[in-house]
């Protein structure tokens, strides 16, 4: 690996990480001085270690990598047109290592970040970017969990500076979402507690605490915002779910004791595609010409009611009390937005879904394909009457939206929970190696 004059890559050794378990010792990561715009793999330098005391030199030199890209000509892309002209955001629906390799998503007009136990579980399972601070955490005593955490935690941090300009700018963006466990999904208490710790030992403003919208963590939702803590609400597939997240971001507003709301922020992530693949299933079951006809319109649809739902709530007198504290909306975000069947446009899920004050959070396909083939124009609330006839005619035809969401919440936190299993047993089993 050849470095220009003047870098140098060191591993560090920076804050005190405190586990889950009361525990604390150092966090290993690294930081760089000098210029890395083009620097691949950094992992391979070899040096000493070096203390930095309580000054993040990784947080300053991340956010300066960001002002350097910003000074540059920006190659506009849709999805800068997106934002300007639509104001929808888009986020990018992934994080791995290089946590650098963000920069040429936000040169593109990415605004944030999202992450969930399967993206982590094949970030750390196909690299060899994470071996190094895992043998660290594994070899001072931590646990495997612990030691995932630690892992996770830098990456989120890393991400979380990288944005820090945007979040700046803009207050709404520029965010970066860390989930609590998945076997936490039906304990309101735990999840409480998990959502405390993530944003203490996190340590960023602009990092939203993901937490399921089962039956058992919405009071945990409405617990957390009482906190002041910015929460992603994540895996709602129903339009009442949905309804009782926005009721538990409200309360949990009111409970706040600050005349200042501003510094708490929130988004609903509403699935999109998972709704269309159970959907379809079962109009194509029905086998009908009319069932048929409404194969890939199912989750559009709610999806526009669902935004519907946003403008009613987020208006009246008790949204404009809120709002004289100073208080955000919580936006929508559509998520689940990859296009699982080929016979739909590779775009589907975006172009369909524009609308103000919402956010879009893509994975890479898609990203790449709406930034070439994609259209910008508000979509989202452009046939409000054909996505209530299409929503009332499915549910006619005996496929019922509450049972659909129930079994897609349940597929939902059986996967992540599978995920975050097979990554800490892969990890353990690694560990094993490292301890003999």
């Amino acid at each position: 690996m050849a470095l220009a004059t003047g870098q140098l890559i060191l591993p560090f050794k920076d804050q005190i990480f405190t586990s889950s378990q009361g525990r604390q010792h150092p966090k290993w990561g690294n930081f760089f001085l000098g210029d890395i715009v083009h620097l691949k793999g950094y992992n391979e330098a070899k040096s000493m270690h070096v203390a930095v005391g309580n000054i993040n030199i990784r947080a300053l030199r991340l956010r300066c990598m960001v002002l350097e890209t910003q000074t540059k000509v920006q190659k506009r892309t849709l999805l800068h047109d997106l934002y300007d002209q639509e104001r929808q955001s888009p986020w990018y629906d992934n994080l791995r290592r290089p946590v650098t390799d963000l920069l040429p998503f936000i040169e593109k007009g990415i605004r944030g970040v999202t992450s969930n136990p399967t993206i982590f579980q094949k970030a750390i399972s196909s690299s060899n970017a994470y071996d190094y601070q895992y043998k660290l955490l594994i070899t001072e005593g931590n646990n495997v969990e612990d030691a995932y955490w630690g892992l996770v935690i830098k990456d989120i941090q890393d991400a979380a500076d990288l944005f820090r300009p945007v979040f700046d700018s803009s207050k709404d963006d520029g965010f970066v979402s860390v989930e609590v466990a998945p076997k936490l999904a039906h304990e309101t208490e735990g999840t409480i507690e998990a959502a405390k710790w993530l944003h203490k030992i996190v340590n960023r403003p602009n990092v939203h605490i993901k937490i399921p919208a089962t039956a058992e963590c919405v009071p945990a939702i409405r617990e957390v915002i009482s906190l002041g803590i910015s929460v992603n609400v994540t895996l709602i597939f129903s339009l009442p779910r949905y309804e009782a997240v926005i009721d538990a971001y409200l309360d949990g507003l009111e409970a706040l004791g600050l005349a200042d709301l501003s510094g708490v922020h929130s988004v609903a992530s509403f699935f999109v595609s998972r709704v269309d693949t159970a959907v379809d299933k079962r109009l194509e079951e029905i086998g009908t010409e009319e069932a048929l006809a409404l194969r890939g319109k199912g989750a559009i649809s709610q999806a526009a009611l669902a935004f519907q739902l946003y403008q009613q709530k987020f208006s009246g007198p008790r949204w404009e009390a809120l709002k004289k504290r100073g208080a955000n909306k919580q936006r929508l975000l559509w998520a689940s937005t990859g296009v699982k069947n080929p016979a739909y446009p590779d775009t589907l899920y975006i172009s369909s879904l524009i609308g103000p004050d919402t956010v879009n959070t893509m994975p890479d396909n898609a990203i790449e394909a709406f930034i070439d083939h994609g259209k910008v124009s508000r979509t989202l609330d452009s046939s409000l009457d054909e996505a209530k006839a299409c929503y009332a005619k499915i549910e006619e035809l005996g496929i019922y939206w509450a049972d659909t969401g129930s079994q897609l919440e349940l597929e939902g936190v059986q996967s992540f929970k599978k995920s975050f299993d097979d990554l800490v047993f892969s990890l353990q089993k690694k560990a094993d190696l490292i301890v003999k």
